[in-house]
């Protein structure tokens, strides 16, 4: 039995997406399906194709080059140029504005599973010839769409439990999924990091994702973390720093706009797959065995709203907000002059807006998520 194929979002924007003497570069985290996603975008593509990866000693040389002539004649003959992996070639980007200021009719893609490296290369050469999209392990938004509602309700403990990554969803036993995840633990995860930035302590990274996956859902205290793990407080700031430059962590921080008493000078963690972050912890009972379901549920929604808003193009500010004597909102979107607040909720217990919330802000939305609204919240 071949596995199945979850039609991902970008696939039907191939048209706008692939532009003559434009780069579209496709970010996303290890394994999520993005060589695969730009292979289907362009299996009807009419022309001439190149491929390659930044693996491919002839492609970097060429690319460092700095060749104008030689870039033009290996390439210039193509209709589209793709390049997975591309973090891994140097001054990528001067290259590829050769290549496209030469032949303004070729479409390029890049790819890469690290905003680290790639952002720095591309982002000055290609101003305003690139267009930026990330891929997430599979959302329920694509989900709802292939599979319907009924469906993906019925998926939703494991998709707690064990996340979206294509290769988990279709894994055929828990066993299958937990043994891939520890895969992608062990084997790819921190790969990226280790490759490009000279770390000295690699097993402090694994022990600070630990720390984190303990605190979703509450202020991440830098001097602590520095404490807990016996470096610099410097140090977790480049840690987390590249953590979240690598797809493993977003970050999001605290809203204020009148009072002295909301807490601003903190962040909250969450990660970008709910089973690596089970995989870190190396919990995956079920959820009536467990003591972390709001944590679980919180990373989850937080993680799947992302989502939405980068396929919908919901251009939005995020935060949290708190007051010191803890009052709490989970999500505080900022977008179009409006505040929407959204509290998380796993028990279905009846929860209102906090006083001051309203008082301060009374032209802003609250709405509480649950088992119940979930899928109208995430579609």
């Amino acid at each position: 039995m071949t596995d199945q194929w979850y039609t991902r979002f970008y696939e039907d924007l191939a048209g706008s997406l692939l532009v003559p003497g434009k780069v579209m570069v496709l970010y996303g985290p290890r394994r999520v399906g993005k060589t695969e996603l730009v292979r289907a975008m362009i299996s009807s593509f009419k022309g001439k194709i190149y491929s390659g990866t930044g693996d491919n000693q002839e492609l970097r040389d060429l690319m460092e080059s700095q060749q104008l002539s030689k870039i033009s004649t290996l390439l210039g003959s193509y209709d589209l140029v793709f390049i997975d992996e591309a973090q891994r070639i140097p001054q990528i980007g001067y290259g590829l504005k050769l290549l496209v200021d030469a032949h303004p009719n070729i479409s390029i893609i890049v790819t890469g599973s690290s905003s680290l490296d790639l952002s720095n290369k591309i982002g000055e050469p290609l101003t305003g010839r690139n267009k930026i999209r990330t891929l997430y392990p599979i959302s329920v938004l694509e989900l709802y769409q292939q599979l319907g509602g009924m469906e993906v309700t019925q998926m939703l403990e494991s998709l707690l439990l064990f996340g979206s990554y294509p290769d988990v969803l279709n894994a055929k036993s828990k066993e299958d999924k937990v043994e891939y995840l520890l895969t992608i633990r062990d084997s790819y995860m921190l790969k990226d990091i280790l490759e490009m930035e000279s770390i000295r302590n690699p097993s402090k990274l694994s022990e600070l994702l630990k720390l984190l996956a303990f605190q979703i859902g509450y202020e991440v205290s830098l001097s602590e973390l520095s404490n807990s793990l016996g470096i610099a407080k410097q140090s977790v700031e480049r840690y987390l720093d590249l953590l979240e430059k690598t797809f493993i962590i977003k970050r999001v921080g605290g809203f204020s706009r009148n009072l002295r008493s909301e807490i601003t000078k903190t962040a909250r963690y969450y990660f970008y797959d709910n089973g690596i972050r089970n995989a870190i912890i190396n919990n995956f009972n079920l959820i009536d065995q467990r003591n972390d379901i709001g944590m679980l549920w919180e990373n989850f929604l937080f993680i799947e709203r992302i989502k939405k808003q980068e396929y919908k193009r919901l251009f939005s500010n995020n935060y949290f907000w708190r007051t010191y004597n803890r009052q709490e909102i989970d999500l505080v979107e900022e977008r179009d002059g409006r505040l929407h607040g959204y509290e998380f909720k796993w028990s279905q217990r009846k929860v209102t807006p906090p006083k001051i919330w309203k008082e301060t802000y009374p032209d802003s939305d609250f709405e509480v998520i649950t088992k119940d609204n979930f899928l109208d919240f995430l579609i």
